[in-house]
């Protein structure tokens, strides 16, 4: 016979080991409570969730590592609304660093390298990586002291802006590159 409710099954367990358990999901015998005033005590599970309901909030296992397990008693709603908001913040609060690529070939015309510096210092100062790539086809490999040139040339035209050359140039297969990286101010 197929139980058709496992996966659901299955899903609700995996979302309870999220969440923490609340009331009468928590399985241990004894807790120790703590209460809205500091106040710890051990308790049997029906005792601790009596005294619970007696206050109108419910008890909330907060580590559920620790024998006895250690639960409060609050507002699961408010707790769980503060939880989030605490979360949104941080990952506000959080600073994503791009990496942009910026391509060229050794053959690169004097206006095209000035407008691609531009770019880099653009992506520079929005706080973004960049990586400098420099492609050699055919013969060209043959002369790679070109595709140094060209990176030093770009390194000094953006030295006006706070950098860090976080990988100096590589040649890797038919490639050549650098990364630089903003510095930023602590």
């Amino acid at each position: 016979m197929i139980n058709r409710n496992a996966n659901r099954d299955r899903d609700r367990s995996r979302s309870n080991d999220k969440e923490l358990k609340i009331n009468y999901r928590i399985k241990a015998r004894e807790v120790r409570v703590i209460f809205e005033n500091g106040t710890q005590e051990v308790l049997s599970i029906e005792d601790a969730i009596k005294k619970a309901k007696e206050a109108g909030l419910d008890l909330v296992e907060v580590s559920p590592n620790v024998s006895p397990p250690v639960c409060k008693i609050i507002d699961y709603g408010k707790y769980k609304f503060h939880q989030e908001k605490r979360q949104k913040e941080q990952k506000k609060n959080q600073k994503v660093i791009k990496l942009k690529e910026v391509r060229m070939q050794p053959k690169i015309d004097a206006h095209d390298l000035d407008f691609k510096s531009k770019n880099i210092l653009g992506f520079l100062k929005d706080g973004n990586k960049v990586k400098v790539t420099i492609r050699f086809r055919g013969r060209e490999l043959a002369h790679t002291y070109l595709g140094y040139g060209i990176l030093n040339s770009i390194l000094e035209k953006v030295g006006d802006v706070n950098y860090v050359l976080e990988s100096a140039a590589k040649m890797e297969g038919k490639t050549m590159f650098l990364i630089v990286a903003p510095k930023f101010k602590k």
